[in-house]
């Protein structure tokens, strides 16, 4: 049975997939307006810093590109943000390396990333007292993800799952997995009546949830199922975008570069610009004590642990093409660095 948001999500699919050809005088036709996309979190602290500076529209006149103005829009799942790329809805978003590799499989190398921006470590966490591990999971215990069998954390259930259950049980999980929004799942975990008792959560919510919420605690990590870290935050356009507007995607890389560089010496000035941004009334030195917690400063605009999320997809029928390297579903523009 196909669902409002299956058959949204295909219709978005065909008619990207049957868009008309860029004539030559569209690609010589730079845009100066850009509307991108991110999602709730501090792992987008890099989209925060580049929107309180202007730091795309700075690149972008260096490039020559006069009067740029970007408008940034916050979703609360993948999926919507998908959609929105595919029908032309936004220009650019910032989201997993999930995402990335379905949309760029689904529209035939259609969409591609530019650069990375975070790789954080997202945290399983439950207030069951009966859930110590992911084999304690039973059929009616539910577990919050961003968006059902295709974000991150969706796939990372799926191969942690196939490391304890036998590869042939990679979605023994699946069942278990209902469709939240960060801010949502944190609310529910807060409620001692919800039926949601677990949250495979994106930073800043996990710290605010193992803080907050009675008896939560820590099942899994990504690194523990991934063995490095994994891009959580990446810049993705669909192809036809990128040949249209070269300049801009230039201007995407160095902004993303120079948005690290702040964050790491400017620290405490990125989380109020992230605060500001996103309305966060966590105090700064609580951020600021976050993220010294372990890898909680992976800002590099290189992708990480990709190529084994794509192994994964591919093995269990998911991805129909295997990438030869990851540089297959990045554009060019970052393939001088050193990504996995």
């Amino acid at each position: 049975m196909h669902t409002r948001r299956s058959l949204m999500a295909g219709a978005a699919l065909a008619t990207f997939l049957a868009g008309p050809a860029l004539t030559q005088s569209a690609l010589a036709q730079q845009k100066t307006e850009f509307s991108i996309s991110r999602q709730l979190g501090i792992l987008y602290m890099p989209t925060h810093v580049m929107e309180k500076l202007k730091l795309f529209e700075k690149h972008a006149e260096k490039l020559g590109i006069k009067g740029v103005s970007v408008k940034w829009m916050s979703f609360s799942s993948s999926s919507a943000q998908q959609d929105a790329l595919l029908s032309g809805g936004v220009d650019m978003i910032n989201t997993g390396t999930g995402p990335l590799l379905l949309l760029w499989d689904r529209t035939k190398g259609g969409v591609k990333g530019v650069v990375a921006s975070s790789a954080q470590p997202l945290t399983l966490v439950s207030r069951d007292p009966r859930i110590k591990s992911l084999s304690d999971f039973g059929a009616g215990d539910k577990i919050a993800v961003p968006t059902v069998k295709v974000s991150t954390q969706a796939i990372l259930l799926q191969m942690a799952a196939a490391k304890l259950f036998g590869a042939a049980n990679y979605g023994k999980l699946d069942a278990n997995t209902v469709q939240m929004g960060h801010p949502d799942a944190f609310i529910a975990l807060k409620n001692p009546t919800h039926e949601v008792k677990s949250h495979f959560a994106a930073p800043p919510f996990q710290f605010y949830e193992l803080k907050q919420v009675e008896g939560a605690h820590v099942i899994l990590n990504s690194p523990d199922i991934i063995g490095s870290p994994l891009s959580q935050g990446q810049f993705m356009v669909t192809t036809k975008f990128a040949d249209a507007n070269p300049l801009f995607i230039k201007a995407v890389r160095a902004a993303a570069e120079e948005a690290k560089a702040f964050i790491e010496s400017n620290t405490r000035e990125a989380v109020e610009m992230y605060r500001a941004v996103t309305g966060d009334k966590t105090e700064t030195d609580a951020i600021l004590a976050l993220l010294k917690e372990p890898g909680m400063m992976e800002w590099n605009t290189f992708p990480q642990g990709t190529m084994k999320f794509a192994s994964h997809l591919n093995t269990i029928g998911t991805l129909k093409t295997k990438p030869g390297s990851w540089k297959d579903y990045y554009l060019p523009i970052a393939h001088d660095m050193p990504g996995s």
